[in-house]
């Protein structure tokens, strides 16, 4: 039976569920519209026309084209050395490179969330130091560059290329004032950028004068990164249909810019349809042949690079001898390798479906039927197109780690292999496909997770991009077959050219599996109901805990939350429902090798529900690991975390620390730590201390991140207690976390009868009876906000609550708290709040206040 907050939280994710279709949506339709559109364009034409224009391309324009998209890339690269300029950050160029390589090859080809550029630099450059927020000031300086290069060379081309810019369907005048306008936007950020003080603020972002050498080099950078690519499709073009080229740059600019905003996956038919709207000098079927074989050498190309690097580099770390010297690639290419492969595999059922769609060369069916009966043939083209469909549905489970997917995905490569050598001796297909096999099986270990690929949840995202590519798939197999009239014997029609019958077939088995796949997970049962609290296995947490390091763990046994267990019993989550959120309590409690099936586990669970995943107060051991799921980090404040070995009160800097002490014993004060079995007898005394300590502040229990007096509660730990003539006058309940790594406190409550200075008193005596005790360090709880940097592309959250950290002493004495816990010498770490981000966050924000039941100064005080 459900629970009623169970019940309200699937209400609200139900009624909230639509809107995450709403995007995805458009974007099909944007692609519907422009398949309509080429359709239009290639009325009178044959598929055969635009493949005979491609295998036409001469071979030295293919080689001075992959000249131009190596130098495209490696001015890709100063995007990210300028970002890291000016956000202050020191990273070596080895590192920058192959970041800014992936990050690209990757958002190039996909548009989906898990695999855009700005996902994979959060992998990448988290591992080197950097921040949350200084990784999302890189991307968004990154996406400004580009802007900045397309304003410019768009804005150029209209004002130089005037006359000839009939293509952009505007008159003269109208090109030169809007090409005008786009040039005076990029001068004016130049100068703001070299003139300007302070920092200028556009929608929620604050931007912060990069200084004038800066923004030219922006402007510079993009604008050869620009034409080099540019210059890639232009030299792939017929050279008598070729336009002036200051008009084609400013075209290829605008036709960037569409594909990047529809939405669609690498802007697929987008692009291709405003460069065809926009040269209709260049006829439709060689224009298509230059821009497939621009996709081939500028997207394609580089993603296979990138996956024979990441080949190289297992292939040397897994052979002893140069270990050492792969070490370095290694570390870098290990933190994406399910992505990676996420992308290759998405990529190949792609091929193998447009494989099956196009004809075969007639040259290498006419000895491949010599070998191989025509039955074999016929059964290799549908086969091929139906595992095109399968990979593309595991490419999913092999980024959430499956380890069921891989092995699926590796047999399926495989005859994939033999299906493309099958049915039309495709050796470039097949070579591509071996490639990705290679890739998958020395990344095996990273494919570890138990869970069954039915219990994927598929995105609205990714579901809007399987639609796509099958849709491209199957208009491609009708442009294809349309000049053979249907007919019922089509369907059973088997010969060496019987192109339109093998395609007629095929699309049907597409459509099948597909239908097959999503029946299926339609048809799954409902899934369990959580654990509530009432039936919790406390027993088994706390053995869990007993084995984690951090002293957080301990909150699971306040009773107010749910648990997620693994299945091997020795690691859970904590988490509890508020409104669409479902909200867990920091990171996985446990053995450190269940964290990420425990994590992707939560995902999946919440999705099911409809609702939002948020992970509160999570720290920077797994932030790659959010990031995998699509969530958004937001800096909650920092930590702090005094180091138990050196702390003392020995020298000038700890003299108000013991003057602290001797005032407190001066006035009678005595420290003791209780265990668990020596607490029950003083019960009531300690409820006594807590009543009027919540009187004294006019404050009611709070709970999830805080505890909440109870007896059984107080009873599971030791705690502190200070007396004042023999009467317990204030207490604190440890949190010791496992192998003596942690040691903190809960609830610290006082009698308004309790000396001056007993806070102090209290731990500074914790902090020494820590130390003696063997304990590394004492955590002292988190400074809200602090840290919160309003800085260069700062979010709308660091700027509030960087303003409210330094100017919102009457609502919350912010610095205060942290100049409190400076004195004590800690360590800062930062923690995180991990969830969907955008407008979302408010309504996350409320849903954990609420849940914590003290509105939004609790939560920040927390």
């Amino acid at each position: 039976m459900s629970t009623p907050v169970a019940r309200e939280a699937a209400e609200d994710g139900a009624g909230q569920a639509w809107r995450r279709w709403v995007a995805p949506l458009v974007s099909v339709l944007v692609f519907v519209a422009v398949a309509a559109v080429l359709h239009h364009v290639l009325a009178t034409y044959h598929l055969r026309d635009v493949l005979t224009e491609l295998r036409g391309i001469p071979r030295g324009a293919l080689a001075l084209a992959a000249l131009l998209t190596a130098a495209s890339y490696a001015l890709l690269t100063l995007y990210d050395a300028l970002a890291l300029r000016y956000v202050g950050r020191a990273v070596a160029y080895p590192r920058i490179a192959l970041t800014s390589f992936i990050a690209y090859a990757f958002g190039h080809n996909l548009s989906l969330a898990a695999f855009t550029g700005a996902a994979v630099r959060y992998r990448l450059y988290l591992s080197v130091g950097l921040t949350a927020v200084d990784v999302a000031t890189i991307v968004s300086f990154c996406a400004l560059t580009t802007a900045l290069g397309v304003g410019t060379l768009a804005g150029g081309a209209l004002v130089v290329a005037a006359p000839g810019a009939a293509a952009l369907h505007l008159g003269h005048a109208w090109s030169q004032a809007v090409g005008v306008l786009l040039l005076a936007g990029v001068a004016a950020y130049v100068a703001w950028a070299s003139r300007a003080r302070r920092p200028l603020t556009i929608g929620a972002w604050a931007l912060r004068p990069p200084g004038g050498g800066l923004a030219a080099g922006q402007v510079g950078v993009a604008v050869g990164d620009l034409l080099c690519s540019a210059g890639v499709l232009y030299l792939l073009l017929p050279a008598a249909a070729r336009p002036d080229f200051p008009v084609f740059a400013g075209l290829y600019a605008v036709a960037i810019v569409a594909g990047i905003a529809s939405q669609v996956p690498g802007g697929l038919g987008v692009f291709e349809a405003v460069l065809l709207l926009a040269l209709p000098q260049v006829p439709a079927p060689q224009l298509l042949g230059a821009l497939l074989a621009y996709r081939g050498v500028y997207y394609l190309a580089p993603l296979a690079l990138a996956a024979l690097a990441f080949a190289v580099v297992e292939l040397e770390r897994q052979r002893p001898r140069l270990a050492r010297a792969g070490g370095l690639a290694d570390s870098l290419l290990a933190p994406v390798a399910p992505q990676l492969i996420g992308v290759l595999v998405f990529v190949a059922g792609t091929v193998l479906l447009l494989s099956g769609a196009t004809p075969g060369l007639d040259a290498r069916l006419g000895r491949l039927v010599d070998v191989v009966p025509l039955s074999l043939l016929e059964a290799s083209h549908l086969a091929g197109s139906v595992i095109g469909v399968g990979l593309l549905i595991l490419a999913r489970a092999l980024f959430r780690r499956v380890a069921a997917a891989y092995h699926l995905t590796f047999w399926l490569l495989v005859a994939g292999m033999a299906a493309s050598l099958g049915k039309g001796l495709d050796f470039e297909e097949a070579g591509y496909l071996g490639l990705v096999l290679l890739v998958l099986w020395l990344a095996r270990r990273a494919f570890h997770r138990p869970s069954t690929i039915m219990s994927q949840r598929f995105t609205p995202v990714w579901v809007a991009s399987v639609v796509i590519i099958v849709t491209l798939t199957l208009w491609v197999s009708w442009l294809s077959a349309r000049h053979v009239p249907y007919s019922g014997d089509l369907w059973w029609t088997f010969a060496l050219q019987g192109h339109a019958p093998r395609v007629l077939r095929a699309s049907l088995a597409v459509l099948v599996a597909l239908a097959a796949f999503l029946a299926g997970q339609l048809l799954r049962p409902a899934p369990p109901e959580p654990h509530d609290p009432a039936t919790l296995d406390l027993e088994r947490a706390r053995r869990a805990i007993a084995t984690d390091e951090a002293s957080l763990a301990n909150a699971a046994l306040a009773g107010d939350k749910r648990l997620l267990f693994h299945p091997a019993g020795d690691a859970f989550l904590m988490y509890q429902v508020s409104g669409g959120s479902w909200i867990a309590l920091g990171d996985p409690v446990g053995a450190p090798a269940r964290e990420e099936d425990l994590v992707w586990a939560f995902r999946e669970l919440v999705d099911r529900r409809g609702a939002r995943p948020v992970f509160y107060q999570v720290s920077n051991r797994s932030l790659p690991l959010y990031l995998d799921l699509g969530l958004t980090l937001t800096k909650l404040g920092e930590e702090a975390r005094v180091p138990l070995a050196d702390f003392g009160l020995e020298g000038s800097q700890r003299a108000d620390l013991r003057q602290s002490r001797r005032r407190a014993q001066r006035d009678g004060a005595s420290f003791e730590v209780l265990t668990p079995e020596a607490v029950a007898p003083l019960l009531p005394r300690l409820r006594l201390v807590s009543d009027a300590w919540l009187a004294d502040k006019a404050t009611a229990e709070k709970g999830f991140s805080l505890g909440a007096f109870s007896e059984r509660y107080i009873a599971e730990f030791p705690v502190a207690v200070v007396r004042a003539e023999g009467d317990v006058v204030a207490f604190a309940n440890l949190w010791p976390s496992g192998g003596h790594e942690e040691l903190s406190i809960d609830l610290m409550r006082f009698h308004p009868e309790a000396p001056r200075g007993a806070m102090d008193y209290l731990f500074i005596e914790l902090m020494l009876w820590g130390r003696a005790q063997g304990f590394r360090w004492f955590n002292l709880g988190m400074a809200p906000l602090s840290g919160l940097e309003n800085r260069a592309l700062a979010p709308l959250w660091h700027r509030m609550g960087s303003f409210l950290y330094r100017h919102g002493e009457s609502f919350y004495n912010f610095e205060g708290l942290r100049r409190y816990k400076e004195k004590f010498d800690p360590v800062w770490e930062p923690r995180y709040l991990a969830s969907p981000g955008g407008l979302k966050l408010a309504r996350v924000l409320l849903d954990v206040s609420t849940l914590i039941s003290g509105g939004f100064k609790e939560l920040i005080s927390k």
